[in-house]
C-alpha cells in the first residue's frame, strides 16, 4: 500500500501548513482527540502566572475534640472520611465544631459544608432516604443560611440533586423553584445552571429546566468530529497463537502468573467482549470491543492478586496438599494470610464505630476514631490484599537482607497504597470514574461518551481535591493495618533438633516488629520471618502492582486537566511531583485552567497518537534467544557460568580477604542477572501479548517538562531490548532518500556515529553480506549484528535494509522502522546557543562542517595536551596517564558537567573509567585512581571553561539569581513582620477561636514571619510554570499502633533549601529548554504529517521523513535561540518578584563593610523590637523598608526624610555598588567547569603534598569527598571525611590561607538582578545549514 508523504524540497517552509494532501492518519477514537489549536503562541514574560503563597503556614491546631485530632487539616479530613462511609452523624458533629472554629465568612467553612451537602446528597441520589433528605434540608436552612454562611452554586447545585429524589413531585419543584430563585438573587444563575450540567444526569437536568422559571442559557458542548478508519499494516510473520510460550524465570512465578492473566484480554475470542446492540455498525462494534480490552487491561489489580491466591490454594488443595501455611506455593500461604487477615480488618472496624459511640474513652479509643473512617474508604477485602502486597513488594525488594525495612517505610507504604485505592473507589461511588464507559457501550452512538467525560470533569476535579490525605492519616492508617498483618500471618517453620536429628516444625509470624540501634538512634524495623527469604527469592511479588500500566490498544485519552489525560481510569496526573509539592500543583493548575499548557497537553497528545506494533521477525528471534537461556545481545543468561573461586587457607588473611571480596562481587554479579532476567521476562510476556496489536504510549511530564511514556515496564525509552523490539504502527515508502537513512541509522546503532554521513553508508554498504548475513541467520550465521553497541536496534535495521533492497523497488517499500537522530551533547547545544560561543558551538555541531565534531574528543585531546605538557615538566601523575586519555575517560563527566555533576561526582565517573580501562594503573602512595582522577578532571573543567565562556557565564548568572531568590522575602511577609511589630497583627483572621501555641520541635509563629520561602520559579517558551521543589525536611511525630512514627512533611509553608534551589537552577532550566525544543518538535512534526516520538534529545520517525525531520529540528532550535531567553528570564524575574528584599552580602574586608559594622554598633533599635522578634535583622529590615517608602512618595518632606536616614544598605549604595557584593561559594560551583575557589585553593595545598608522605591520600580524598553527587540525584547535604594524618606544613599553610572571598557582612537591599552576561559572536541562525546538528 502507497502512502503520501511530504516531499523534501526546496520551498519548504517552517511551522506552516503545508499545501496538498496529507498522509492518512492511524484511525482516531473521537472522544479522545485534542482539539487544541498547535500554533505557536510566545511567551510574554510581563505576564507570568503569580501565586502569593509566602505567608502559608501549617494548619492551626486547636484543642482536641470529638476525638478528631488537634490539626485543622485533620478535622477535615475525617469529617470527609465520615460522610464517604455514611457515618453523617459523626460528620455532623464535627461540621458543628468547625462552625465553632471558623468564622461564618470564611469560605473553608463554606467549602465544608458544599462537601456535607454533596455527600449527603449523593448518598440520597443513590439510596432515596427520604428521612436523610429531611435532615439535610433542615440543615441547609439552620446550619448554612441560618448561621448567615452565603450558599454559593455548588451548594445549590447538590440541594437541587438531592431534592429530585423527594417522592413529593409537587414539594420537589418547589424546592427547584426556590433555590434557583436564590441563585438568581445571588446573581449566580447561569454558573449554576454550569455547575448543575456537571452534577446531573440527562433527565433530571430536562426536569430542572422544565420547571416553571426563566429559560436557561446552556452551554454548548463541543462535537467529536467524524474520524475515518485508516490501514493498520504489521511486520508479524506468524499469529500470536503460533508462537512459542515464553519461558519464565523459575523464581518469578507468581508476578508471572499475575502478568499473564492481565494480558488475558488479547487471547480470549473477541465475541465474547463485544456488547451487541441491533443498532450498531461494525465500526462502533470494533470500537466497543477495543474500549472494553483497555477497560479490562486497566482492572483491579488487588482483585486479581487475590484470585490468583485463590487458584493457587485450590490447585494445592486439588493435590491433597491441606496445610495453609505450607511453603510449596507462596500465592496460597498469601491466601491463607488474607483469610486471617480480612476478619481481623473487620473486627477492627467494628471496634473503631463502637469508640465513636462512647461517652468516655481510652487513648486507643480516639485513635480509632481518628483512622475508623478511613479504614472504612474501601472494602476489607481490598484493604486486605492492599496490605500484603504492598508490604511483601517492599521487603521483597530491599537491599538490607534480613534487616528489613524500617517501620515508617512500611507504614507509608501501606498508607500510600491505601489512599491511592481510595481515590479510584471514590470516583467509582461519586459515579465520576470512567469504568462507567462500560454502560456507554450499550449506545448505538459511542459519542456520547464524549459528553459524559466533559459532563464529569469539573465534578471529578472537586472530588480529586478532597481526598488527598495528610502524612499523619496515612500513617495511621499503614501502622492499624501492619500491626493486623502481624498479628495474623504465619508461617510453618521446620527445624532440625541437633540432639536428636528429628524434623521439629512450629507455626511463627511471618512478619517480624524489632527495634535496632542504627548510630546510636533506636529505629523500629519490620522484617521478614528468616525462613521467607529462600523461597521469595524464588517468587517475587513486585510486578503484581505494576499490570494497570501497560501500553494502550486505543488512543489515550487527550490531556484536558491536571488529572485527566492518558488512561481511562487512572488518575495520574499531567505533571509527575510528589503529592506534597502544592505549589508546584498549584500553579500547574492554574496554569491548565487559564489555558497556557495548550501547547505542552497538545504536544502530549501528539506524543500518545504515535502507533507502535511488535517487530514481528526481530521478536521471534529473541524469542528463541531467550528460551536458549544464553546471553545473546544483552539478554542476562539464565544460568550464568560464574565459579566461585577455591577458598584459600583462613590463616592467610590477605589472601582470605581477597576471595571475600571476590565471593561477594560474583554474587553480586549473578543476583544481578537474575534480577535483570525477571525484568526482561516481563518485558517479552508483554511483547508476546501485543504482537499483531497496534498500540500506544500515553505521555506525561516531569516538572521541568521532560515528557516520559506512562507505561513502565515497556516503552520505546527502555533498553536496547525494548527498542529492537518497536517498530511504527503505520509505514512510508522509503522514498527518495529513505534508504540513504537506513543505512546511516544502521552505522549509528552498530557503533559507527562519529563519522561523515557518507562514510556511514559506506560502512553499510561494505558490510551488505554481515546484514544478509544477520537478517537471514541472525542466530545460525556469523551473528556479527552482536558486535553492535545496541545489538538487538542493529538487528532490527540489518532486516529491514535486506527487505529493502530484495525488494523490486526500494524507493516503493513501506518501512516502518523508527529512524533516529541524535543531538550532540544537547545541554551544552543550548548552553553555546545561549552564550553565543563560536569555539563552543562548532564542537557540538551548532556550526556547519563536512564531518560530524564530537565534544568529547575535543576535550580529550585538549586534556592530554596539557597532559603532555605537565608530563614534560615532572609530573608524575601526567607521566602515568600520557596516551590513556580517551573519549571514553571524559564523555561521563563532559555530558553530566552541564547539567550539575559537582567535583567530586567528576572524581567518581573518571576513577570508574580509569579501573575499568586500566586495570594495571599503579597504585602507589603518589600515582593512583584517586589522584589521577581528581588532576584529570580538574583538566576537564578547565577546558570546558576555555570552550564555553560565554555558556559559563551565563550559568554563573543563573546560579546568582537563584541565589538571591532563595534569600528573599516578599511585601506580604514584610507587611506581617511590620503588623506583627505594631501589635495589629490579626493570627485569627478566619477563626472564632484562637489556635493553640506550636507544639515542642514545631516552627512557631516568629520564626515563620521571615522564612524564605522563595522558590525558584520561571515559565518555559511553551508556557509552563516550572517550580523547583527543594524546601528543608520538616519532622513530625505521629502516635500510632506500632510505635511513635517520626515523618518527614515537606510543605509550601516550609523554607526552601538555599543551596540545592541555587544548584538544581542551572541544570533545571536548560532541561525545560530541550524540553521545549522536544515539544516544539513533535507538535511542527505532526503538522507535517510526520510520525514523531522522542527520547529526550533523540528524536524518530519514518526513514522518508528524516530530511524533513532534521529541518524542523534545526528551524525549532532556531527559533527558540532567535529570541532573548535569558533576557527575558531576567524579564520575568524582576516582575514575579518585585518588591521583594533579600539578604545579601558584601565583602567582610571592604571599606563598606566596616562603616556598615560602625553604624550597627551606633544603631539603637526601635522600641520593643529586639524584644518582640529578638533578631536585628528584623529591626534593619523594617527600617529599609521605611526609607523606601519615604523615598518613594510625593511628599517631599517624607522624601527629604528618608534621604536622611542611615541605613546599611543606604551606606552601601554610596560605595561601588555590585563590585562589593561577596560571592556565594555554591554560586561559583554552578558556572560551567567551575571548581569553587575554596575547592581550589584546598587541591593546590594538596598537590604540594611532600611526595612518600602515606597521610597524603587521606588529605585529598578529604578535599573531593567534600562535594557532592551529580546533581540530577538530588543529594542530601554534603558530608565531609576526617584525613587520615594531618598534612605537612607546606600544606598546613596552604590550607589556612584565608578565605576572604566567602567572609561577608549581611545587609537587606532590595531584590534586583545583575545585567545578562554579554553574548558572544556565534549567530543561531547559521544552523540552519548544519547537516550534523541532530545525526
Amino acid at each position: 500500500m502507497a502512502f503520501d508523504h511530504i516531499p523534501v524540497t526546496d520551498d519548504y517552509v517552517p511551522f506552516e501548513h503545508q499545501a496538498g494532501e496529507q498522509p492518512p492518519k492511524a484511525f482516531q477514537l473521537p472522544w479522545l482527540v485534542s482539539s487544541k489549536d498547535v500554533t505557536l503562541d510566545h511567551l510574554n514574560a510581563d505576564t507570568p502566572i503569580i501565586i502569593k503563597d509566602s505567608l502559608t503556614t501549617r494548619p492551626p491546631r486547636f484543642r482536641t475534640v470529638n476525638a478528631a485530632g488537634s490539626e485543622l487539616g485533620d478535622i477535615l479530613l475525617t469529617m470527609k472520611a465520615c460522610l464517604h462511609v455514611g457515618r453523617f452523624e459523626r460528620a455532623a458533629a464535627l461540621m458543628q465544631r468547625l462552625n465553632n472554629i471558623y468564622k461564618t465568612d470564611s469560605p473553608a467553612l463554606l467549602a465544608a459544608h458544599n462537601d456535607y451537602i454533596r455527600e449527603s446528597a449523593l448518598k440520597i441520589a443513590s439510596t432515596g432516604d427520604q428521612h436523610l433528605l429531611n435532615n439535610l434540608q433542615k440543615w441547609f436552612e439552620v446550619e448554612v443560611r441560618g448561621r448567615g454562611i452565603l450558599p454559593d452554586e455548588i451548594t445549590y447545585a447538590f440541594m437541587i440533586q438531592a431534592v429530585l429524589q423527594d417522592v413529593s413531585a409537587g414539594r420537589s419543584n418547589r424546592s427547584i423553584r426556590r433555590y434557583l430563585h436564590l441563585a438568581d438573587q445571588a446573581g449566580f444563575r447561569d454558573k449554576l445552571m454550569n455547575a448543575l450540567l456537571t452534577v446531573l444526569n440527562e433527565q433530571d437536568f430536562g426536569r430542572v429546566t422544565r420547571i416553571n422559571t426563566p429559560e436557561p442559557i446552556l452551554p454548548t458542548l463541543p462535537t467529536a468530529p467524524d474520524e475515518q478508519v485508516g490501514a493498520l499494516l504489521t511486520q508479524s510473520n506468524k499469529p500470536r497463537s503460533e508462537l512459542p510460550e515464553v519461558r519464565p524465570v523459575d523464581r518469578d512465578l507468581a508476578g508471572w502468573r499475575a502478568l499473564r492473566q492481565s494480558l488475558s484480554v488479547f487471547s480470549e475470542p473477541s465475541d465474547t467482549l463485544v456488547l451487541d446492540s441491533a443498532e450498531s455498525t461494525p465500526e462502533d462494534k470494533a470500537k466497543r470491543l477495543d474500549i472494553d480490552r483497555q477497560l479490562r487491561m486497566e482492572q483491579d489489580t488487588y482483585e486479581s492478586a487475590v484470585e490468583r491466591w485463590r487458584t493457587d490454594f485450590e490447585q494445592l488443595k486439588r493435590v491433597g496438599i491441606n496445610s495453609a501455611l505450607n511453603h510449596n506455593s507462596f500465592g496460597a500461604m498469601m491466601w491463607n494470610w488474607h483469610g486471617l487477615l480480612e476478619p481481623a480488618i473487620r473486627e477492627e472496624i467494628k471496634l473503631a464505630n463502637e469508640a465513636e459511640g462512647k461517652d468516655a474513652r481510652s487513648k486507643l479509643d480516639e485513635e480509632r476514631c481518628q483512622y475508623g473512617p478511613f479504614l472504612q474508604y474501601i472494602d476489607s477485602g481490598k484493604l486486605s490484599a492492599i496490605t500484603i502486597l504492598s508490604l511483601m513488594t517492599m521487603l521483597g525488594t530491599s537491599r538490607s537482607g534480613d534487616r528489613g525495612c524500617s517501620t515508617t517505610a512500611a507504614v507509608m507504604k501501606i498508607g500510600d497504597a491505601v489512599h491511592d485505592e481510595s481515590v479510584t473507589e471514590h470516583l467509582k461511588t461519586n459515579r465520576v470514574h470512567h469504568a462507567n464507559l462500560r454502560g456507554i457501550l450499550h449506545a448505538a452512538d459511542v459519542r456520547k461518551l464524549a459528553t459524559g467525560l466533559r459532563r464529569n470533569r469539573n465534578i471529578s476535579a472537586q472530588v480529586l481535591e478532597g481526598q488527598q490525605w495528610s502524612k499523619p492519616v496515612k500513617a495511621r492508617i499503614g501502622a492499624v493495618l501492619l500491626s493486623k498483618v502481624i498479628e495474623t500471618a504465619k508461617i510453618r517453620v521446620f527445624r532440625k533438633d541437633p540432639e536428636t536429628g528429628s524434623i521439629l516444625e512450629a507455626s511463627q509470624p511471618a512478619f517480624l516488629h524489632r527495634w535496632l540501634y542504627d548510630n546510636g538512634r533506636r529505629v523500629g524495623m519490620v522484617s521478614l520471618n528468616g525462613s521467607m527469604y529462600d523461597h521469595l527469592a524464588k517468587d517475587p511479588v513486585a510486578a503484581s502492582l505494576t499490570q494497570k500500566y501497560l501500553p494502550m490498544v486505543i488512543e489515550p485519552k487527550a490531556w484536558v486537566s491536571f488529572r485527566e489525560g492518558g488512561f481511562l481510569t487512572s488518575t495520574e496526573p499531567i505533571v509527575r511531583i510528589p503529592q506534597s509539592d502544592e505549589q508546584s500543583r498549584r500553579y500547574i493548575t492554574v496554569a491548565m485552567d487559564n489555558g497556557h499548557m495548550s501547547q505542552v497537553t497538545a504536544g502530549l497528545d501528539a506524543l500518545s497518537r504515535t502507533p507502535w506494533q511488535i517487530n514481528g521477525p526481530v521478536f521471534e528471534t529473541m524469542l528463541e534467544a531467550w528460551n536458549s537461556g544464553q546471553a545473546i545481545g544483552k539478554l542476562a543468561p539464565d544460568n550464568p557460568d560464574m565459579p566461585l573461586p577455591p577458598e584459600p587457607a583462613r590463616e592467610d588473611r590477605p589472601a582470605h580477604f581477597k576471595w571475600l571480596k571476590a565471593v561477594r562481587r560474583i554474587s553480586n554479579e549473578r543476583a544481578g542477572y537474575k534480577s535483570d532476567r525477571c525484568f526482561q521476562n516481563f518485558q517479552l510476556e508483554i511483547a508476546r501479548a501485543f504482537v499483531n496489536e497496534t498500540f500506544y504510549f500515553p505521555h506525561n511530564v516531569d516538572f521541568r517538562g521532560r515528557a516520559y511514556p506512562m507505561s513502565p515496564l515497556f516503552n520505546y525509552m527502555g533498553s536496547d531490548i525494548c527498542r529492537g523490539l518497536l517498530t511504527f504502527g503505520v509505514g512510508k515508502p522509503l522514498g527518495p532518500t529513505g534508504l540513504k537513512w537506513l543505512k546511516i541509522h544502521l552505522a549509528n546503532v552498530f557503533g559507527y556515529d562519529k563519522a561523515s554521513f557518507e562514510e556511514r553508508v559506506a560502512f553499510a554498504e561494505g558490510h551488505l553480506d554481515e546484514i544478509f548475513d544477520s537478517a537471514s541467520k541472525p542466530l545460525e550465521g556469523q551473528r556479527w549484528w552482536l558486535k553492535a553497541e545496541d545489538p538487538w536496534q542493529c538487528l532490527a535495521a540489518c532486516k529491514e535494509l535486506r527487505n529493502a533492497l530484495n525488494s523490486s523497488d526500494p524507493q516503493s517499500f513501506v518501512s516502518k522502522l523508527a529512524v533516529h537522530q541524535d543531538g550532540t551533547c544537547n545541554g551544552l547545544q543550548h548552553y553555546a546557543a545561549l552564550g553565543g560561543d563560536t569555539i563552543g558551538a562548532r564542537q557540538v555541531n551548532l556550526e556547519p562542517g563536512d564531518k560530524p565534531s564530537d565534544i568529547y574528543t575535543g576535550v580529550a585531546e585538549l586534556v592530554q595536551e596539557d597532559i603532555e605538557k605537565d608530563a614534560q615538566q615532572g609530573h608524575q601523575i601526567a607521566r602515568s596517564l600520557q596516551g590513556k586519555i580517551t573519549r571514553k575517560v571524559v564523555k561521563q563527566t563532559v555530558m553530566t558537567n552541564v547539567y550539575g555533576v559537582t567535583f567530586m561526582g567528576a572524581r567518581l565517573q573518571i576513577a570508574k573509567q580509569l579501573m575499568d580501562l586500566y586495570p594495571d594503573f599503579p597504585k602507589t602512595v603518589t600515582v593512583n585512581y584517586q589522584g589521577a582522577a581528581y588532576y584529570i578532571a580538574k583538566k576537564i573543567f578547565q577546558a570546558l571553561a576555555n570552550m564555553f565562556n560565554g555558556a559559563h557565564d551565563i550559568q554563573y548568572w543563573l546560579g546568582d539569581c537563584a541565589s538571591r531568590i532563595a534569600m528573599a522575602v516578599t511585601p506580604e511577609q514584610m507587611q506581617r513582620v511590620e503588623a506583627a511589630m505594631a501589635g495589629t497583627l490579626d493570627e485569627g483572621a478566619e477563626f472564632n477561636k484562637s489556635p493553640t501555641r506550636a507544639r515542642k520541635g514545631e516552627r512557631g509563629h516568629k520564626s515563620e514571619l521571615l522564612a524564605f520561602k522563595q522558590s525558584v520559579i520561571w515559565t518555559t517558551p511553551l508556557k509552563m510554570p516550572v517550580v523547583q521543589p527543594y524546601r528543608q525536611k520538616s519532622t513530625e511525630m505521629v502516635r500510632t499502633h506500632l510505635q511513635m512514627i517520626s515523618l518527614q512533611n515537606p510543605s509550601i509553608a516550609d523554607p526552601v533549601n538555599k543551596r540545592k534551589q541555587l544548584q538544581a537552577f542551572p541544570p533545571n532550566f536548560i532541561h525545560s529548554l530541550d524540553a521545549t525544543h522536544m515539544i516544539l518538535s513533535a507538535l511542527q512534526c505532526e503538522k507535517q504529517g510526520l510520525t514523531f516520538t522522542a527520547v529526550h534529545d533523540s528524536f524518530w520517525t519514518h526513514a522518508s521523513d528524516v530530511d524533513t525531520m532534521n529541518r524542523v529540528l534545526r528551524d525549532a532550535f532556531i527559533e527558540m535561540h532567535s529570541e532573548d531567553i535569558v533576557g527575558r528570564l531576567r524579564s520575568e524575574f524582576m516582575i514575579r518578584y518585585k518588591d521583594c528584599m533579600y539578604l545579601a552580602g558584601v565583602k567582610a574586608p571592604s571599606p563598606v563593610s566596616k562603616r556598615i559594622t560602625e553604624w550597627r554598633g551606633k544603631f539603637s533599635t526601635l522600641p520593643n523590637l529586639k524584644k518582640q522578634l529578638e533578631s536585628i535583622q528584623f529591626d534593619e529590615l523594617i527600617l529599609e523598608r521605611r526609607r523606601l517608602k519615604l523615598l518613594a512618595s510625593e511628599n517631599p518632606e517624607e522624601r527629604k526624610k528618608g534621604e536622611e536616614m542611615i541605613t546599611p544598605y543606604s551606606i552601601f549604595e554610596q560605595s561601588e555598588g555590585e563590585a562589593d557584593l561577596a560571592v556565594e561559594e555554591n554560586v561559583t560551583e554552578t558556572a560551567l567547569g567551575n571548581i569553587s575557589a575554596t575547592r581550589e585553593n584546598k587541591l593546590q595545598a594538596n598537590e604540594k603534598l611532600t611526595v612518600g608522605d602515606g597521610g597524603n591520600i587521606g588529605s585529598v580524598d578529604t578535599v573531593l569527598d567534600e562535594d557532592v553527587g551529580v546533581l540530577d540525584q538530588h543529594d542530601d547535604e554534603e558530608g565531609t571525611h576526617a584525613a587520615s594524618a594531618e598534612p605537612s606544613g607546606a600544606t598546613l599553610q596552604a590550607q589556612k590561607r584565608p578565605q576572604d572571598q566567602y567572609r561577608k557582612t549581611w545587609l537587606w537591599r532590595p531584590l534586583s538582578f545583575p545585567p545578562v552576561p554579554k553574548k558572544g559572536e556565534f549567530d543561531v541562525s547559521r544552523i540552519e545549514k548544519s547537516q550534523y546538528f541532530f545525526s
